[in-house]
Protein backbone atom coordinates (compact mmCIF):
# COMPACT_ATOMS: atom_id res chain seq x y z
CA UNK A 1 0.00 0.00 0.00
CA UNK A 2 1.37 3.30 -0.88
CA UNK A 3 0.25 6.32 1.23
CA UNK A 4 -0.78 9.54 -0.32
CA UNK A 5 1.35 11.18 1.48
CA UNK A 6 4.37 9.41 0.36
CA UNK A 7 3.36 10.19 -3.55
CA UNK A 8 3.95 14.22 -2.87
CA UNK A 9 7.36 15.40 -5.28
CA UNK A 10 10.13 16.00 -2.80
CA UNK A 11 10.86 19.51 -2.16
CA UNK A 12 13.84 20.87 -3.59
CA UNK A 13 13.61 18.60 -6.23
CA UNK A 14 11.53 19.37 -9.04
CA UNK A 15 9.18 17.01 -10.97
CA UNK A 16 10.74 17.62 -14.64
CA UNK A 17 13.52 14.67 -13.10
CA UNK A 18 12.27 12.63 -16.50
CA UNK A 19 13.00 8.49 -16.00
CA UNK A 20 16.07 8.84 -18.49
CA UNK A 21 17.54 11.63 -16.29
CA UNK A 22 19.83 10.50 -13.64
CA UNK A 23 19.27 10.76 -10.07
CA UNK A 24 22.17 10.63 -8.75
CA UNK A 25 25.50 11.36 -11.20
CA UNK A 26 28.95 10.63 -9.47
CA UNK A 27 31.86 12.05 -11.58
CA UNK A 28 35.58 11.51 -10.71
CA UNK A 29 34.66 11.28 -6.65
CA UNK A 30 37.50 10.41 -4.10
CA UNK A 31 38.20 9.90 -0.89
CA UNK A 32 41.26 10.54 0.72
CA UNK A 33 42.32 10.44 4.41
CA UNK A 34 45.59 10.94 6.40
CA UNK A 35 46.85 8.17 7.78
CA UNK A 36 50.55 7.83 9.49
CA UNK A 37 51.24 5.32 6.84
CA UNK A 38 50.50 8.73 3.88
CA UNK A 39 47.26 9.35 2.18
CA UNK A 40 44.44 6.24 1.83
CA UNK A 41 42.27 6.98 -0.80
CA UNK A 42 39.62 5.02 0.08
CA UNK A 43 36.86 6.29 -3.32
CA UNK A 44 39.63 6.30 -5.87
CA UNK A 45 38.12 8.27 -9.29
CA UNK A 46 34.47 6.48 -8.74
CA UNK A 47 31.91 7.45 -11.95
CA UNK A 48 28.79 6.04 -12.13
CA UNK A 49 24.94 7.27 -12.36
CA UNK A 50 21.50 5.94 -11.86
CA UNK A 51 17.89 6.28 -13.06
CA UNK A 52 14.96 6.38 -11.51
CA UNK A 53 13.14 3.51 -10.08
CA UNK A 54 17.08 1.73 -10.74
CA UNK A 55 18.49 -0.42 -8.52
CA UNK A 56 22.13 -0.37 -8.46
CA UNK A 57 24.14 -2.96 -6.23
CA UNK A 58 28.09 -1.96 -5.02
CA UNK A 59 29.82 -5.38 -5.13
CA UNK A 60 32.89 -6.46 -3.47
CA UNK A 61 35.37 -7.51 -0.45
CA UNK A 62 35.70 -5.56 2.60
CA UNK A 63 37.70 -3.16 2.52
CA UNK A 64 37.01 -2.14 -1.27
CA UNK A 65 35.65 1.30 -0.56
CA UNK A 66 32.16 0.31 -0.59
CA UNK A 67 30.83 1.86 2.88
CA UNK A 68 33.10 4.60 2.01
CA UNK A 69 31.35 5.30 -1.53
CA UNK A 70 28.27 5.88 0.37
CA UNK A 71 29.63 7.81 2.97
CA UNK A 72 31.01 10.36 0.75
CA UNK A 73 27.68 10.33 -1.12
CA UNK A 74 25.80 11.39 2.02
CA UNK A 75 28.56 13.87 3.15
CA UNK A 76 28.68 12.14 6.89
CA UNK A 77 32.67 11.42 6.37
CA UNK A 78 34.65 13.20 8.88
CA UNK A 79 35.98 17.04 8.62
CA UNK A 80 39.72 15.84 7.52
CA UNK A 81 39.03 13.40 5.00
CA UNK A 82 39.47 15.04 1.37
CA UNK A 83 36.90 15.06 -1.21
CA UNK A 84 37.26 15.81 -4.66
CA UNK A 85 34.70 15.15 -7.71
CA UNK A 86 31.07 15.44 -8.56
CA UNK A 87 28.22 13.90 -7.00
CA UNK A 88 24.90 15.49 -8.74
CA UNK A 89 21.23 15.39 -7.75
CA UNK A 90 19.13 17.14 -9.77
CA UNK A 91 22.01 19.65 -11.06
CA UNK A 92 22.86 20.29 -8.03
CA UNK A 93 26.47 19.10 -6.60
CA UNK A 94 26.41 17.14 -3.77
CA UNK A 95 30.13 18.12 -2.28
CA UNK A 96 30.08 21.44 -2.80
CA UNK A 97 26.98 22.10 -0.85
CA UNK A 98 27.87 24.06 2.65
CA UNK A 99 27.55 21.65 5.66
CA UNK A 100 24.28 23.05 6.22
CA UNK A 101 22.87 22.62 3.36
CA UNK A 102 23.94 19.13 2.70
CA UNK A 103 22.32 18.49 6.19
CA UNK A 104 19.03 19.51 4.90
CA UNK A 105 19.32 17.23 2.08
CA UNK A 106 19.66 13.92 4.73
CA UNK A 107 16.51 12.22 4.80
CA UNK A 108 14.75 14.56 2.39
CA UNK A 109 16.57 14.34 -1.23
CA UNK A 110 18.41 10.92 0.12
CA UNK A 111 18.41 8.31 2.53
CA UNK A 112 20.58 6.22 4.11
CA UNK A 113 20.01 2.69 5.75
CA UNK A 114 22.79 1.58 7.75
CA UNK A 115 23.80 -1.73 8.53
CA UNK A 116 23.27 -2.48 12.16
CA UNK A 117 19.54 -1.66 12.81
CA UNK A 118 20.37 -1.62 16.46
CA UNK A 119 22.79 1.20 16.00
CA UNK A 120 20.93 3.27 13.93
CA UNK A 121 18.11 3.38 16.63
CA UNK A 122 18.31 5.35 19.95
CA UNK A 123 16.92 2.66 22.56
CA UNK A 124 16.03 5.48 25.03
CA UNK A 125 13.24 6.59 22.08
CA UNK A 126 9.90 4.74 20.55
CA UNK A 127 10.20 4.25 17.32
CA UNK A 128 7.13 6.39 16.91
CA UNK A 129 9.18 8.92 18.33
CA UNK A 130 11.95 8.95 16.38
CA UNK A 131 9.99 8.48 13.21
CA UNK A 132 8.05 11.77 14.14
CA UNK A 133 11.32 13.17 15.32
CA UNK A 134 12.38 12.26 11.08
CA UNK A 135 9.55 14.51 9.87
CA UNK A 136 9.37 17.47 11.80
CA UNK A 137 13.22 17.99 11.29
CA UNK A 138 12.54 17.80 7.70
CA UNK A 139 8.96 19.25 6.98
CA UNK A 140 6.71 21.75 8.81
CA UNK A 141 3.83 18.77 9.64
CA UNK A 142 2.03 19.19 12.36
CA UNK A 143 2.79 16.64 15.63
CA UNK A 144 -0.24 14.96 14.64
CA UNK A 145 0.01 14.70 10.88
CA UNK A 146 3.57 13.00 11.87
CA UNK A 147 2.18 10.66 14.02
CA UNK A 148 -0.77 9.53 11.67
CA UNK A 149 2.37 9.46 8.70
CA UNK A 150 4.86 7.16 11.15
CA UNK A 151 1.49 4.94 11.16
CA UNK A 152 1.53 5.16 7.49
CA UNK A 153 5.34 4.08 7.27
CA UNK A 154 4.90 0.87 9.65
CA UNK A 155 2.00 -0.44 6.98
CA UNK A 156 4.13 0.40 4.19
CA UNK A 157 7.27 -1.80 5.30
CA UNK A 158 4.66 -4.20 6.25
CA UNK A 159 5.33 -3.91 10.02
CA UNK A 160 2.71 -6.53 12.16
CA UNK A 161 0.08 -4.68 14.17
CA UNK A 162 2.02 -0.79 13.29
CA UNK A 163 0.25 0.44 16.11
CA UNK A 164 1.60 -1.72 18.91
CA UNK A 165 4.89 -1.45 17.45
CA UNK A 166 5.01 2.71 17.53
CA UNK A 167 4.96 2.31 21.21
CA UNK A 168 7.47 -0.15 21.52
CA UNK A 169 11.55 0.40 22.02
CA UNK A 170 13.96 -1.05 19.59
CA UNK A 171 14.99 -3.73 22.20
CA UNK A 172 11.76 -4.91 22.27
CA UNK A 173 11.57 -5.50 18.44
CA UNK A 174 13.09 -8.50 16.27
CA UNK A 175 16.21 -7.65 14.06
CA UNK A 176 14.36 -8.18 11.13
CA UNK A 177 11.56 -5.95 12.64
CA UNK A 178 14.01 -3.11 13.31
CA UNK A 179 15.48 -3.38 10.17
CA UNK A 180 12.00 -2.33 8.89
CA UNK A 181 11.78 0.37 11.35
CA UNK A 182 14.99 1.78 9.69
CA UNK A 183 13.83 1.37 6.55
CA UNK A 184 10.43 3.15 7.27
CA UNK A 185 12.56 5.99 9.06
CA UNK A 186 14.19 6.21 5.64
CA UNK A 187 11.25 6.56 4.04
CA UNK A 188 9.66 9.43 5.77
CA UNK A 189 10.70 12.42 3.45
CA UNK A 190 9.92 10.46 0.45
CA UNK A 191 13.21 10.61 -0.76
CA UNK A 192 14.40 10.01 -4.44
CA UNK A 193 17.55 7.98 -3.55
CA UNK A 194 17.97 5.45 -1.02
CA UNK A 195 21.87 4.34 -0.08
CA UNK A 196 22.14 1.18 1.85
CA UNK A 197 25.00 -0.33 3.40
CA UNK A 198 24.49 -3.79 3.72
CA UNK A 199 21.40 -3.86 4.80
CA UNK A 200 21.18 -7.65 5.22
CA UNK A 201 24.13 -8.64 6.72
CA UNK A 202 22.57 -9.32 10.51
CA UNK A 203 19.75 -11.20 9.03
CA UNK A 204 19.12 -14.33 8.33
CA UNK A 205 17.86 -15.89 5.04
CA UNK A 206 14.60 -15.87 5.87
CA UNK A 207 14.22 -12.30 6.25
CA UNK A 208 17.17 -11.51 4.20
CA UNK A 209 14.71 -12.85 1.33
CA UNK A 210 11.49 -10.55 3.09
CA UNK A 211 13.63 -7.66 3.70
CA UNK A 212 15.08 -7.58 -0.27
CA UNK A 213 11.20 -7.84 -1.73
CA UNK A 214 10.50 -5.42 0.29
CA UNK A 215 13.57 -2.87 -0.90
CA UNK A 216 12.79 -4.00 -4.43
CA UNK A 217 8.78 -3.41 -4.36
CA UNK A 218 9.75 -0.40 -2.79
CA UNK A 219 11.72 1.11 -5.51
CA UNK A 220 9.01 -0.03 -7.91
CA UNK A 221 5.90 1.59 -6.01
CA UNK A 222 7.24 4.82 -5.51
CA UNK A 223 9.71 5.19 -8.30
CA UNK A 224 13.13 5.24 -5.69
CA UNK A 225 16.37 4.92 -6.96
CA UNK A 226 18.37 2.58 -4.59
CA UNK A 227 22.25 2.25 -4.26
CA UNK A 228 22.70 -0.72 -2.47
CA UNK A 229 26.36 -1.99 -1.38
CA UNK A 230 27.07 -5.41 -0.47
CA UNK A 231 29.52 -8.36 -0.21
CA UNK A 232 26.92 -11.53 -1.26
CA UNK A 233 26.30 -12.03 -4.95
CA UNK A 234 23.15 -13.86 -4.01
CA UNK A 235 22.21 -9.94 -2.51
CA UNK A 236 22.63 -8.18 -5.36
CA UNK A 237 21.22 -10.90 -7.96
CA UNK A 238 18.38 -10.81 -5.92
CA UNK A 239 17.53 -7.38 -6.03
CA UNK A 240 19.86 -4.82 -8.52
CA UNK A 241 19.43 -4.05 -11.89
CA UNK A 242 22.74 -2.90 -12.07
CA UNK A 243 25.75 -3.60 -10.58
CA UNK A 244 29.88 -2.13 -9.92
CA UNK A 245 32.81 -4.06 -8.34
CA UNK A 246 35.02 -2.45 -6.68
CA UNK A 247 38.29 -3.31 -5.66
CA UNK A 248 40.58 -0.96 -4.03
CA UNK A 249 38.77 1.88 -3.87
CA UNK A 250 37.74 1.56 -7.81
CA UNK A 251 35.03 -0.11 -10.46
CA UNK A 252 37.18 -2.27 -11.73
CA UNK A 253 33.45 -3.68 -13.48
CA UNK A 254 30.29 -2.10 -14.19
CA UNK A 255 27.04 -3.15 -16.44
CA UNK A 256 23.51 -5.03 -16.10
CA UNK A 257 24.01 -7.26 -13.22
CA UNK A 258 22.46 -10.51 -15.89
CA UNK A 259 25.52 -9.14 -18.59
CA UNK A 260 28.12 -9.26 -15.56
CA UNK A 261 26.84 -12.33 -14.05
CA UNK A 262 26.73 -14.20 -17.58
CA UNK A 263 29.73 -13.08 -19.08
CA UNK A 264 32.38 -11.47 -16.39
CA UNK A 265 35.13 -9.44 -18.33
CA UNK A 266 37.60 -8.65 -14.94
CA UNK A 267 39.59 -11.38 -13.00
CA UNK A 268 38.02 -10.31 -9.74
CA UNK A 269 34.47 -10.45 -10.69
CA UNK A 270 35.13 -13.75 -11.83
CA UNK A 271 36.28 -14.70 -8.28
CA UNK A 272 33.70 -13.59 -6.75
CA UNK A 273 31.14 -15.79 -9.16
CA UNK A 274 33.72 -18.48 -8.05
CA UNK A 275 33.43 -18.53 -4.77
CA UNK A 276 29.82 -17.79 -4.58
CA UNK A 277 27.98 -21.15 -3.01
CA UNK A 278 25.39 -22.58 -5.85
CA UNK A 279 22.47 -24.96 -5.01
CA UNK A 280 23.34 -28.21 -5.12
CA UNK A 281 27.26 -27.56 -5.15
CA UNK A 282 29.62 -30.45 -4.03
CA UNK A 283 33.30 -28.98 -5.11
CA UNK A 284 34.99 -26.91 -2.59
CA UNK A 285 34.82 -23.18 -3.30
CA UNK A 286 37.78 -21.48 -5.45
CA UNK A 287 38.64 -18.65 -3.26
CA UNK A 288 40.50 -15.76 -4.35
CA UNK A 289 44.04 -16.15 -3.23
CA UNK A 290 45.72 -13.87 -0.78
CA UNK A 291 44.26 -10.45 0.77
CA UNK A 292 42.70 -6.62 -0.57
CA UNK A 293 45.74 -4.56 -0.80
CA UNK A 294 47.06 -1.73 1.91
CA UNK A 295 44.54 1.35 0.30
CA UNK A 296 47.80 3.55 1.81
CA UNK A 297 50.40 1.60 0.33
CA UNK A 298 48.87 0.96 -3.28
CA UNK A 299 50.95 -0.79 -5.94
CA UNK A 300 51.33 1.28 -9.17
CA UNK A 301 49.51 -0.90 -11.71
CA UNK A 302 46.54 -2.88 -11.27
CA UNK A 303 45.83 -3.49 -7.58
CA UNK A 304 44.20 -6.57 -8.50
CA UNK A 305 47.41 -7.72 -10.48
CA UNK A 306 48.96 -9.61 -7.27
CA UNK A 307 46.19 -11.99 -7.16
CA UNK A 308 45.56 -12.38 -10.47
CA UNK A 309 46.31 -15.67 -12.38
CA UNK A 310 45.64 -13.65 -15.46
CA UNK A 311 48.17 -10.94 -14.78
CA UNK A 312 50.04 -9.91 -17.30
CA UNK A 313 53.36 -7.58 -17.40
CA UNK A 314 51.57 -4.87 -17.98
CA UNK A 315 49.38 -5.20 -15.23
CA UNK A 316 52.13 -4.88 -12.59
CA UNK A 317 53.16 -0.92 -13.89
CA UNK A 318 50.16 0.51 -15.64
CA UNK A 319 46.68 0.84 -14.49
CA UNK A 320 44.08 0.33 -17.28
CA UNK A 321 41.45 2.70 -17.91
CA UNK A 322 37.76 1.48 -17.25
CA UNK A 323 36.63 0.38 -21.33
CA UNK A 324 33.56 -0.81 -22.62
CA UNK A 325 33.23 -4.39 -23.83
CA UNK A 326 29.82 -3.66 -25.25
CA UNK A 327 27.13 -1.09 -24.78
CA UNK A 328 26.07 -0.87 -21.23
CA UNK A 329 28.88 -3.17 -20.01
CA UNK A 330 32.63 -2.29 -18.84
CA UNK A 331 35.51 -3.49 -17.08
CA UNK A 332 39.03 -2.22 -16.14
CA UNK A 333 41.41 -4.80 -17.46
CA UNK A 334 43.98 -4.85 -20.49
CA UNK A 335 42.29 -8.39 -21.41
CA UNK A 336 39.14 -7.36 -21.83
CA UNK A 337 39.80 -5.22 -24.57
CA UNK A 338 36.67 -6.58 -26.95
CA UNK A 339 33.36 -7.87 -26.25
CA UNK A 340 34.48 -11.89 -24.85
CA UNK A 341 37.70 -11.22 -24.60
CA UNK A 342 38.29 -13.50 -21.44
CA UNK A 343 35.32 -16.01 -22.54
CA UNK A 344 37.97 -18.30 -23.08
Amino acid sequence: MTSAVLERPLAGLTAESAPETPVLEVRGLSTRFKTHAGPLVAVNDVSFSIARGRVMAILGESGSGKSALLRTILGIQPTSATITGQALMNGVDLVTMSPKAREQTRGSWLSMIFQDPMTALDPLFTVEQQIVETLRRHTDITPAAASQRALELLQLVQIPSPERRLKAYPFELSGGMRQRIVIAMALACSPRLLLADEPTTALDVTVQARVLDLLRDLSRTLGMSIVIVTHDLSVAAAIADDVAVMYAGRIVEQGPIREVIRDPQHPYTRGLLGANVRPGQRERLAAIVGSPPNLARLPPGCAFAPRCEVAIERCATAMPDLLPVSANHAARCFLAQGVGAMSN
